[in-house]
């Protein structure tokens, strides 16, 4: 994970150097606002570099659905016999060329950067001395010291909701807003491909509806400034990301998958 942390550090602090260079230092509303504008902008290389495999994700789940008529008559045709059916499945989306995996390929892949983003921010501690903690991943002292002590509107960027005060009004404000995206989102896609008619299925998708901005109430109470506030950023770019995306592949248009 160490190279994880390396690549989301260099990232980081290319877009801090670039918006300090541009605005000159900018401090205002208690906000270090190279740092802030660092952090969303390592939101927005994330998404862009990924934008291909979202891209594919939506191909994969229209073709998912334009086969579930198939789907269907197989389920019926090997009913009791689940080996058939799977090597029945397996040959179609060969044929295909369609994964039933697809659409969970961008979140495999965020999650292992969301985590490095986490550990970055929680290294960013202030009440770390030690010289070669502090450098660790490509950071200078000076850059420690700096990132360290940044504020987003008088709340530092390293503190959690604990930390009480005008922290827990900025985490409070990022966390609401964190949950809303996320259910807007997930409603959105799930309207897209239409409620399962599978009772099981049905219920995964009611976990992801409400299950999954509730978990985020939780985790917003431990997650630093910072990793909210990307997550946030995040969440407002996927947002955004499906309304183009829905209007760009509706629903009942025919999206080739290859390539």
């Amino acid at each position: 994970m160490s190279v994880i942390y390396s690549l989301i550090s260099a990232v980081l602090l290319f877009w801090h150097s670039a918006w300090d260079a541009l605005l000159g230092d900018p401090h205002s509303l208690s906000t270090d606002w190279a740092w802030v504008l660092g952090i969303v902008f390592l939101v927005l290389t994330v998404r862009v570099a990924l934008f291909p495999l979202f891209l594919r994700q939506l191909r994969s789940q229209q073709a998912l659905q334009r086969l579930q008529p198939r789907f269907q008559a197989l389920r019926a045709e090997h009913q009791g016999d689940p080996q058939s059916l799977q090597r029945e499945l397996t040959e179609m989306y060969q044929q295909e060329k369609v994964s039933p995996f697809g659409a969970f390929l961008p979140m495999l892949i965020q999650f292992p950067i969301f985590i490095g983003l986490l550990h970055v921010l929680r290294h960013l501690n202030p009440a770390t001395t030690d010289v070669a903690t502090r450098t660790l991943y490509g950071w200078s002292e000076p850059q420690f010291v700096d990132a360290s002590g940044a504020h987003l509107l008088g709340a530092p960027i390293a503190a959690t909701f604990q930390a009480g005060g005008t922290v827990q009004l900025v985490a409070g404000v990022l966390i609401l807003a964190m949950i809303a995206t996320t259910f807007l989102t997930t409603r959105m896609s799930i309207l897209k491909t239409g409620w399962s008619e599978n009772p099981q299925q049905r219920t995964v998708q009611k976990i992801m509806l409400y299950g999954i901005p509730l978990s985020l109430l939780v985790s917003g109470l431990i997650f630093p400034v910072g990793v909210i506030l990307y997550w946030t950023t995040q969440n407002l770019f996927a947002l955004g990301q499906q309304i183009w995306l829905n209007r760009r592949y509706p629903a009942t248009a025919v999206v080739t998958t290859g390539g």
